[in-house]
């Protein structure tokens, strides 16, 4: 038996019987009883391989999968409860763009520590699939409310961790760039302000325009529109009617598994 197919049953295991006590008592046989007359001896011999009907299971085994399991319902539970999109009539493309992007970009709010997530993607193929999570970058040309053209790229997956994006996709407010994001530029007052974020570090000095830098991989994500956005990014310009300009660069971090 291949470790595909070793995994395979220990995962129907573990799924049949609540405790790893459960599954040995199925392996025990009422003549195993009769000659032992000792139900945890009957329990010892069939952990260790001497009797039993079926797999022999170690118990190390069986309770990290059993944990594993009980992690991947648990964040994939509260992944769906923090998808604020979820359940929106969206009709504005850009809205639209973030709702497709949310799940990826609220990762790290609901990510499982590494312990737990190597046991966790060994168990379920979506989980297995976080190798590849997407962190997006919003950049937003549009006026304020006092009438300002304002711009700057915003850390899509920072801002939703910070605040409620509620009030954006229900459409009570629109997405605005702000002087504590990654850039903030008012085009009126002249006013230009640069903060790195727990995702990106902004590299301001570069005489070929601005730059931000991935942390988790320190790839370098290039927003110029006439120059490449660099390894694993992608820019695409959003066609919406709620502002004058919007551009959303993905960038997709593949990291050792």
């Amino acid at each position: 038996m291949d470790q595909e197919e070793g995994s395979t049953t220990v995962d129907n295991i573990v799924t049949q019987f609540n405790t790893y006590e459960d599954f040995l008592d199925s392996q025990i046989t009422t003549l195993d009883l009769y000659y032992l007359e000792d139900e945890g001896l009957a329990r010892q011999l069939v952990e260790l391989g001497y009797r039993g009907t079926g797999e022999v299971v170690k118990r190390e085994d069986f309770e990290a999968r059993k944990a594993a399991i009980e992690i991947a319902r648990l964040a994939e539970r509260t992944q769906k409860k923090t998808l604020t999109s979820a359940g929106k009539d969206l009709h504005d493309n850009f809205l639209k763009a973030l709702a497709v992007r949310e799940e990826d970009n609220r990762s790290g709010i609901v990510s499982l520590n590494q312990q737990e997530a190597d046991a966790a993607h060994t168990l379920k193929k979506q989980l297995a699939e976080s190798s590849a999570r997407g962190k997006s970058v919003i950049f937003i040309r549009d006026r304020n409310s006092h009438g300002q053209e304002v711009s700057g790229y915003i850390d899509y997956a920072h801002r939703l961790k910070i605040e409620d994006f509620e009030v954006y996709f229900s459409g009570k407010k629109r997405l605005l760039p702000r002087p504590t994001d990654m850039s903030f530029y008012n085009w009126d007052s002249h006013v230009a302000v640069w903060n790195s974020t727990p995702n990106y570090q902004v590299i301001a000095d570069n005489p070929e325009g601005l730059l931000f830098k991935y942390k988790r991989d320190r790839k370098i994500l290039n927003v110029d529109p006439k120059a490449q956005p660099g390894d694993n990014s992608t820019r695409t310009p959003i066609q919406t009617e709620l502002y004058i300009q919007a551009v959303i660069f993905d960038h997709v971090s593949r990291r050792k598994t």
